[in-house]
């Protein structure tokens, strides 16, 4: 990208007028953090105002200037600062008073947000590390009644499924999900948010499905989670399947479910009707009574064996 140097005139938490300068210092204070207000020159000259780069070498995330004042500019800034702090920083818990305490007193402004710019920078931290603390201070701060958490999360289920998650590649709305105790939560995080359906959806099936689809004593742990996939008429099971077996930690099965392909079934009703099936009903009937066979096989029977079976039925 390429822009202008600029300073803020006026700011209403949200927004800024803006004026035009050639001032670089003047450009890097309106930066909201240390690291984030370096400029390199094209001969390689490094331009730091702020000491981010020596912030960076300490893996430390600062706001530039009074952390009061960047966050008052735009109070997005709170989420920016939290997300960078899990890029970035080597452990949890390694901030500076001050600047919770300033995170803590204009918390309340993030009310003024749109619910599509919190969700970019949320689902950043839900992906990034030191998550279960960072949330736990969000909690800690004031932060989660305005961003559409629920006031009562589960953060004991979300340190929990955390652990669980790690290099598994979950999309955020499953890690986020941990956090919910009802499908009203995954609403009202929508109502704030206005994440997509393909979101709200997978959010609403993992507070339904997480506790009572779950893996199958014996030989095929992974049938529940197959013959769940073959009744569905919805799309994207398979794909919700995977989150949910993510969400669960169950990461050996998890790569079975991914190299598994759904079966088609054999059957179709032109081979009832070659066999002498001629109502549309009977011909339903029959295809269901076929169709449980076949999920009894575990999807293993073929259309002669099922065609003979027929005969029997």
């Amino acid at each position: 990208e390429i822009t202008t140097l600029r300073i803020d005139v006026v700011t209403d938490g949200r927004h800024a007028e803006v004026e035009f300068t050639t001032d670089w210092e003047k450009d890097a204070e309106r930066r909201d953090l240390t690291v984030n207000s370096m400029f390199l020159g094209l001969d390689g000259m490094l331009y730091d105002f702020f000491n981010g780069y020596e912030d960076l070498k300490n893996k430390k995330i600062r706001f530039v200037g009074k952390a009061t004042e960047r966050i008052q500019e735009d109070y997005l800034r709170i989420l920016r600062y939290f997300r960078f702090y899990g890029r970035i920083a080597e452990k949890p818990g390694d901030h500076e008073p001050s600047t919770l305490q300033a995170i803590k007193e204009n918390a309340k402004g993030l009310a003024g947000i749109s619910g599509e710019r919190i969700w970019v920078e949320l689902k950043k931290i839900l992906l990034g590390n030191h998550v279960n603390h960072l949330v736990r201070l969000m909690y800690e701060l004031d932060i989660a009644q305005y961003i559409g958490l629920p006031l009562d999360g589960s953060l004991e289920e979300f340190d929990r499924v955390t652990k669980n998650i790690q290099n598994l590649c979950p999309k955020p709305m499953t890690v986020l999900t941990s956090l919910f105790k009802v499908k009203d939560d995954v609403t009202n995080l929508d109502l704030r948010l206005k994440i997509s359906k393909e979101e709200k959806n997978l959010g609403l099936f993992l507070v339904k499905h997480r506790q009572e689809l779950t893996k199958a004593v014996g030989p095929e742990p992974l049938r529940p989670y197959q013959d769940f996939i073959m009744d569905s008429r919805e799309a994207n099971t398979n794909s919700k399947i995977c989150e949910l077996l993510k969400y669960q930690g169950e990461e050996h099965l998890l790569r079975e479910m991914q190299q598994w392909t759904v079966p088609s079934f054999p059957v179709s009703g032109h081979d009832l009707r070659k066999m002498g099936v001629s109502s549309g009903k009977e011909i339903g009937t029959a295809l269901q009574q076929l169709r449980d066979e076949w999920k009894k096989s575990g999807y293993h029977m073929d259309k002669e064996e099922l065609l003979s079976c027929l005969k029997k039925l």
